[in-house]
């Protein structure tokens, strides 16, 4: 299926790219600068950003943990957690508590590299028995829905669950909530979308008109959530990924801007909003940001958003199941190597503008839902074979 929100593939001129910029180059840069001009004070706002953080180390509650297959690699497990209560989350009519949002980020060793794998909420797997923060254990239980596993047991136990079924080690665990999401948006000044087709969300009492223009607020919340009532669409989680996707990946080019980050004020606001809504086993604020230094050679061009190969489930129309291309996909993070075309070409490149088009140095990024047609392991063909540079294709006329 196809999410009419995010349009077909093309290239272009960026409109505001900063070449050579990278999201940590961008951010180090600006603590340098934010240090050397408020001195001793650094110091004050540091120890604040830090309080901000809910600090929950779950490494306890995850056993059977797989080993780690490379070297330097770092694996990220982002969550989003869609509880109601609280300033600021109360954003329609629903209850919550669970996790509608799951995606992998991946950082390569060699700090060259990175990329995200979305995971839809509506997956069938079977998820492995987990343990409480209460001593309790949550069973195991067969074709149940990815998100169930944050409604029962938390974030451990979605990490516990993706572990177990990729065979993949998760360093560090970050949980955003909706208020925090706003905060981080509106810090930036908001975040330039394309919206192709008039958006009606009856649950938040939002419309978002059609064309391309920077959102914020409740409406960049609403247009990130929405699965009914988007012209050609089919209220589905893969197709609200894509617009999840792309909007991430319009966050980042809006992170680079040198108008943004590079003002000492809009930064400490960005920071703050971020710090504010994390849930995380990060020690603190410097930890993140020696990460961020050590991945400071990957640019816009060389990070792309992806989601897992699926189909629909046999039992259930309204459920999907992952195909047995998604083993290609995890192994490609077990083994740190890049994505390879057959996944290039249903990605979300960082280097694109909300429009659809692409830097000319871009990463060959794609639009498309779905099932990737990842070549078959057992075909003979080698997953190097189809590591092949991703060629320019022509621009073609945008959809906003």
């Amino acid at each position: 299926m196809t999410d009419t929100t995010a349009g077909p593939r093309r290239r272009g001129k960026r409109k505001a790219p900063q070449p050579g910029r990278t999201v940590a180059r961008v951010i180090v840069a600006s603590l340098v600068s934010l240090g050397l001009a408020t001195g001793v004070g650094v110091a004050l706002v540091y120890a604040h950003w830090n309080g901000n953080l809910n600090r929950k180390d779950v490494s306890g509650l995850v056993t059977d943990r797989p080993e780690r297959s490379g070297g330097r690699e770092v694996n990220i497990l982002v969550m989003g957690d869609d509880t109601r209560d609280g300033k600021g989350n109360k954003i329609d009519g629903e209850g919550g508590g669970g996790s509608d949002t799951t995606i992998l980020f991946h950082l390569s060793a060699d700090r060259k590299f990175a990329y995200g794998i979305s995971i839809p909420r509506d997956t069938l797997v079977d998820r492995p028995e987990c343990k409480k923060e209460d001593g309790s254990v949550a069973p195991a239980e067969a074709g149940a829905m990815w998100n169930a596993a944050y409604a029962v047991a938390g974030p451990s136990c979605t990490i516990q669950q993706f572990e177990q079924l990729t065979g993949i080690l998760v360093d560090n665990y970050v949980v955003v909530d909706f208020s925090g999401f706003k905060g981080m948006v509106n810090a930036l000044g908001g975040v330039e979308v394309c919206i192709p087709e008039r958006i009606v969300d009856e649950e938040s009492g939002i419309t978002l008109e059609a064309g391309t223009r920077e959102i914020s607020g409740d409406e960049a919340l609403a247009y990130v959530r929405v699965r009914k009532g988007v012209a050609g669409g089919d209220g589905s989680d893969p197709q609200r990924i894509k617009r999840q996707q792309a909007f991430m990946a319009s966050m980042i080019n809006t992170a680079l801007r040198a108008d943004v980050l590079a003002q000492p004020n809009r930064l400490a606001s960005f920071i703050n909003a971020t710090t504010k809504s994390l849930t995380t086993d990060f020690e603190n604020i410097a930890q993140m940001a020696d990460l961020a230094r050590s991945f400071s050679g990957i640019g816009i061009d060389n990070i792309d958003f992806v989601t897992t190969p699926w189909e629909e489930a046999p039992t259930d129309k309204n459920r999907i199941v992952w195909s047995a291309d998604v083993a290609k996909l995890w192994r490609l993070v077990r083994q740190d190597k890049k994505l390879t075309r057959d996944f290039l070409d249903d990605s979300i490149g960082v280097a694109e503008d909300p429009d659809g088009s692409t830097s000319a140095s871009g990463s060959g990024s794609g639009t498309a839902s779905g099932s990737a047609s990842a070549a078959d392991p057992s075909s003979g063909a080698t997953e190097e074979s189809s590591e092949e540079p991703v060629q320019e294709e022509p621009a073609s006329p945008g959809l906003c």
